[in-house]
């Protein structure tokens, strides 16, 4: 019992380290919002700021529409989100339950997708954004126009896919058992009736899990919607980021209050489903 306490204690000194160096880069941020550009200059390092104030919040704020900015991120994330949960959690049951010729060589190419890079697929993807049919101009061939580029459309539609969602959510839903078919079978409820009145219900910590993931994946992208739009009115809060770097210089007190500004709608999204993640990756077969 002793040695058993004394490896606790260890443990958690570990742990408290560990996590104290991985939430350094945080701790930075959160300081220097408060700090001036003379003091993050300056060849004396303090931890502490000399003086605490809202001014580069406030400064940073008046620097653009960023208002806007929140909008459309939260816009295309919670859209994203929202549609990819739907399309996965339907996939990973017609994987996990449902028999049909072919499903061992779909799903094995669909894994595919777990082995390549987005940047491996931006390109096709965003020709396709860009020749899409009746849309920006376009006609029947994807002429003519600019299909959905600088559209929500276009930023929303390939964040919906995703192979890793639908191989968590198949491996969630092999662990129900036959009987909740049988049953459902016996009452008369056919396929699409099972998963929206049986299984939905029953798979919150899977998608919280994949909303978190998904939620946290999309509000961060840059590459895409850098590559998507080049207005101001679908401009998200990390393009909207550079305003503060110029040529010569970076405005690093109000890059990093901007930055504490967009961390925390991810930081109360994990908080409140930090419970069903961890339940959701346990229960998901994930070791």
């Amino acid at each position: 019992m002793k040695h058993r306490k004394i490896y606790h204690g260890i443990w958690a000194v570990a742990m408290t380290a560990v996590s104290l160096v991985m939430l350094t880069p945080v701790i930075m941020m959160f300081v220097t919002s408060f700090k001036s550009m003379e003091e993050i200059k300056s060849s004396v390092f303090h931890l502490i700021p000399e003086h605490f104030s809202l001014v580069n919040y406030i400064d940073a704020l008046g620097s653009g529409n960023w208002l806007l900015y929140f909008r459309n991120s939260l816009i295309i994330t919670i859209s994203a989100v929202v549609f990819s949960l739907l399309f996965n959690s339907i996939a990973g049951y017609a994987f996990a339950r449902l028999k049909f010729k072919g499903s061992k060589v779909l799903f094995s190419l669909l894994m595919i997708g777990l082995m390549m890079p987005a940047q491996v697929t931006i390109l096709p993807t965003f020709l396709i954004m860009a020749k899409f049919p009746f849309a920006g101009g376009n006609n029947i061939l994807g002429q003519g126009g600019t299909g959905l580029i600088n559209t929500f459309a276009g930023l929303i539609i390939p964040l919906v896919s995703g192979s890793y969602g639908i191989f968590l959510c198949k491996q969630f839903y092999e662990n129900f058992p036959k009987s909740l078919d049988e049953a459902a079978e016996i009452d008369g409820a056919g396929k699409w009736k099972t998963f929206f009145l049986i299984y939905l219900p029953n798979s919150k910590a899977i998608l919280a899990t994949l909303a978190l993931m998904k939620g946290v994946a999309v509000w961060n992208d840059y590459l895409w919607p850098l590559v998507m739009t080049n207005s101001e009115s679908h401009k998200t809060v990390q393009l909207a980021l550079t305003m503060f770097k110029t040529e010569t210089t970076i405005q690093w007190n109000q890059m990093m209050a901007i930055a504490v500004l967009i961390v925390l709608p991810m930081i109360l999204l994990f908080l409140f489903a930090q419970k069903y993640f961890v339940q959701g990756i346990v229960t998901s077969g994930l070791k």
